[in-house]
């Protein structure tokens, strides 16, 4: 069920999003470092248990690098964890910790939740943070994410802020 209450809050502005942005940035970064070291350490558990073949490699590093397939899955996994970080704060919530600091909320006009295959449709349509750019251009405050997921990120005020389940309020 929409939540009325919370579904009249203001359009976040170009460079409001951008601050949340850097801030999500790192975690993503984080976020990026840990599935590395996860993925590396299944392929090293992989090659010592003789799973798969290292080939002509001397370590796995190299045949991560090296190996088209193995490099591509690895990427492929780290690609993920990324965007499950995104897709389910903003399902799960609509807020990741840098939109928490910022006080940015995604929600669909209503002040519904995204669902995750929303969340995923408003990763892809994200375009790494390009789409973001349509908001300077755009007199409604959206972006292409938003026009293309029928979503809004709003600006909440601080006592909205601070409530810590939004599902079902």
């Amino acid at each position: 069920m929409p939540n009325r209450e919370h579904a009249n809050f203001p359009r976040a502005g170009f460079f409001r999003r951008c601050g949340a942005g850097v801030y999500d940035l790192l975690l993503a970064v984080a976020v990026y470092m840990i599935a590395g070291a996860i993925g590396f350490g299944v392929f090293t558990l992989l090659t010592s248990s003789g799973l798969i073949d290292m080939g002509s490699y001397e370590h796995v590093s190299d045949l991560l690098n090296g190996d088209s397939l193995y490099k591509g899955l690895y990427q492929l996994w780290i690609a993920l964890c990324v965007g499950l970080f995104y897709i389910s704060f903003w399902s799960y919530g609509g807020q990741t910790l840098g939109m928490r600091a910022w006080r940015l909320k995604i929600q669909h006009p209503n002040g519904q939740s995204l669902s995750m295959i929303t969340a995923s449709a408003r990763l892809v349509w994200s375009l790494l943070g390009i789409g973001n750019l349509w908001v300077l251009i755009n007199g409604d405050k959206l972006a292409l994410q938003d026009m293309m997921t029928r979503s809004e990120v709003v600006v909440l005020s601080k006592e909205a802020n601070q409530m810590r389940n939004w599902r079902g309020v």
